[in-house]
């Protein structure tokens, strides 16, 4: 009886030693997860490299921030890259994801042509028509990936209402074909 007892009590003292360890092991992630949170809501970079993913975003968001759109934009695209690439940390974007970083592409060059708004005479700079096309394109898949988001759905009303009706494409220069690899003179 008193071996039982013994065991039992061993075997009990074991279940709580595991329940503390796991227990405490949830406290220290809750912890960590608790900061990325304050970081991204706060709109501080992030030095935790245990979530590239957001830290990623986090950079680009603040890039378009402050006002620097190609950058952001750039930083963007990355993430929409990132699973193609074999990086150190390879992480998986989802669809909504996904949504949200053509949301923030859209918005990045919605702002930038915005800044680029008319040329002297008051016609729309080339540029700023570039970046309103690029911007509808990245609003309207967004919405593809994301039917129902309505912030999407309201900037790209908003977009449509700047962008002029009669807005033709820009007739690009046509440039000589590149030889860069033909041998140059006589032999």
């Amino acid at each position: 009886m008193k071996n039982r007892i013994k065991r039992k009590n061993q075997l009990l003292g074991l279940i709580l030693l595991v329940g503390l360890i796991g227990t405490s092991y949830e406290v220290y992630q809750y912890n960590k997860i608790g900061k990325v949170n304050l970081a991204l809501r706060s709109g501080a970079v992030m030095n935790d490299d245990g979530y590239p993913f957001h830290k990623k975003f986090a950079d680009a968001y603040q890039q378009g921030k402050s006002g620097h759109f190609k950058h952001a934009v750039q930083g963007f695209g990355q993430l929409l890259e990132a699973p193609k690439k074999q990086q150190e940390k390879v992480f998986e974007v989802s669809q909504q994801q996904k949504s949200h970083i053509h949301f923030n592409i859209a918005n990045n060059l919605f702002r930038s042509g915005l800044q680029r708004a008319t040329n002297a005479d008051g016609t729309i700079h080339e540029e700023a028509m570039y970046a309103y096309t690029q911007a509808k394109t990245a609003y309207e898949q967004a919405l593809k990936l994301e039917p129902t988001s309505r912030a999407a759905k309201f900037n790209l009303s908003l977009l449509l209402s700047v962008i002029p009706k009669n807005m033709k494409a820009v007739a690009k220069e046509q440039s000589g074909m590149e030889i860069s690899n033909l041998p140059q003179g006589l032999p």
